[in-house]
């Protein structure tokens, strides 16, 4: 079976064929990255017209790489939500078209079971598709929460988060610390050298037995000692501070997940999302897991940040199940899990 994936859900371009739901034959991704480093963050407007000057070559590319034809394709998957509204318009309605030209099944995919599909894809460093029932951290820009997962589809939300999600903490840190963006990328390489106890930061929510998650007094803690200092930070007290701070966010992380698998008495953690690619992170739950003995599924890099393969992997689930989408398939930005 083979599934070709659209996602355009923020800032990144990707269409990818998956063969049954598990191996990936083409993955292309255009990246706006450079595009809105100038402005700080990611600018919707901006977004959806590099996804219009994109979308098509990017699926031409991808149908080439995976060596089928537009006509070996049995069905097209595509992210209709959660996302920026113009963004998801380009990739949706290119998608319908697609799939009307060709005659083939649609197939809308919520952006966040994408990454939860992540974990089944085939990849030497992942010992097999995750066993069910699970819990996944899902953590992101725009998403941390806790799920458990019973089955494809079959989900309960534990615990989210009541404001700011990790991803977003990390890039906001990182552009008041002048890193530009995205910052996130830029904290995890300078705390790789950091004293993680250089700098003293608050954990939020540490005396509450929940499985719920803050990050924005973090944020305004990080701002109110950078408004207390004389001089600019560099060099080693750089990497010191964003240790510090990605120590903040991984031992909150890592701490929920704990208290959610022991809570529902689950033997397997899958992580995904952009932030699964963060190593602090990798490495904190790769030493409870051997601390605790639960298994650990996390995709490597490349399938944690947004792509198709991983929308791909969802929408061949839902195809198995016999979920269509009609040519009226709509947008919804604030779609749940």
């Amino acid at each position: 079976m083979l599934v070709l994936g659209v996602e355009t859900s923020c800032d990144e371009t990707a269409a990818a064929v998956v063969e049954d739901g598990r191996r990936v034959l083409a993955d292309v991704v255009a990246s706006q990255v450079l595009t809105h480093a100038p402005y700080g963050g990611v600018v919707p407007e901006v977004a959806s017209r590099q996804h219009v000057a994109t979308i098509v070559p990017v699926i031409r590319r991808a149908i080439a790489e995976a060596n089928i034809a537009f006509g070996d394709l049995d069905a097209v998957a595509v992210t209709c939500g959660p996302g920026l509204v113009g963004a998801l318009l380009v990739g949706v309605e290119t998608a319908k078209a697609l799939a009307f030209a060709l005659g083939k099944p649609l197939v809308g995919v919520n952006h966040l079971a994408g990454h939860l599909a992540a974990a089944w894809l085939d990849d030497p460093s992942l010992p097999g598709p995750p066993p069910y029932p699970h819990l996944a951290l899902l953590v992101s820009g725009g998403h941390t929460a806790l799920i458990r997962v019973d089955g494809p589809g079959q989900t309960r939300l534990l615990g989210a988060t009541r404001d700011d999600a990790a991803g977003e903490a990390f890039d906001k840190v990182g552009k008041l610390l002048g890193l530009g963006y995205p910052g996130g990328v830029k904290i995890d390489r300078l705390a790789a050298t950091g004293d993680p106890r250089a700098v003293v930061l608050p954990r939020a929510l540490p005396a509450r037995d929940d499985l719920d998650f803050s990050f924005s007094g973090l944020k305004t803690a990080v701002a109110t000692l950078l408004a207390k200092r004389a001089e600019p930070i560099e060099g080693t007290a750089m990497n010191d501070f964003c240790a510090s701070f990605q120590a903040a966010v991984v031992d909150v992380l890592v701490r929920k997940s704990r208290r959610a698998l022991a809570r529902e008495k689950l033997g397997a953690l899958v992580v995904c999302g952009g932030v699964a690619a963060n190593r602090g992170l990798r490495a904190g739950l790769a030493e409870a897991a051997r601390e605790d003995g639960f298994s650990l599924f996390i995709p490597p890099p490349k399938r944690c940040t947004d792509n198709a393969s991983m929308i791909a992997a969802a929408g061949t689930q839902l195809y198995q199940r016999g979920v269509r989408a009609g040519l009226d398939l709509v947008v919804d930005p604030g779609l749940p899990l």
